[in-house]
């Protein structure tokens, strides 16, 4: 059980820092396609953005670390991703506002804006194909499949 449990380790932060990679990549393009500003708000500062991110990589490093030490599901664990995710950020961006403004209506106002924006929606969808992958290849080490290996690695006969 060990053993698989490093491995769900050692996956999942590998599918953490591709979800981290894939957030940004997507939250340029589409601040440069729509013109718009990831965090809309001039009043919540500069690490409401870093924040939210932060968090939501962090939901899904745990979840994952979790989820892929038993791979055989790949559906719900993949819907939990998002799920984690999202809930993560909207909560981390109430209160990143809430502490920034010291409002607490326009706090929830700001975070329920934001995970119905289209950069709270690239958070569940991103999580959700990261996961998926890396359902995909706790699966295929479960099931035996090995690592590639370098030329040099191989055993020629």
């Amino acid at each position: 059980m060990e053993e698989n449990a490093r491995r769900a380790w050692v996956i999942a932060g590998f599918a953490t820092a591709l979800y981290l990679a894939l957030v940004v990549a997507a939250y340029g393009f589409v601040s440069l396609l729509t013109n718009a500003e990831v965090i809309s708000s001039a009043d919540a500062g500069r690490l409401v953005g870093p924040a939210i991110v932060g968090a939501s990589a962090l939901a899904l490093l745990l979840h994952l670390s979790r989820a892929l030490r038993t791979p055989q599901r790949v559906l719900a664990p993949t819907v939990l991703a998002a799920a984690f995710t999202w809930g993560a950020a909207v909560v981390v961006a109430v209160i990143g506002y809430a502490i920034a403004t010291g409002t607490v209506l326009a706090s929830l106002i700001f975070g329920l804006g934001f995970g119905i924006g289209w950069f709270g929606i690239l958070i569940p969808v991103l999580a959700a194909i990261v996961a998926w992958l890396a359902l995909l290849v706790a699966g295929a080490q479960s099931g035996g499949i090995d690592r590639p290996r370098w030329p040099w690695e191989r055993d020629e006969e």
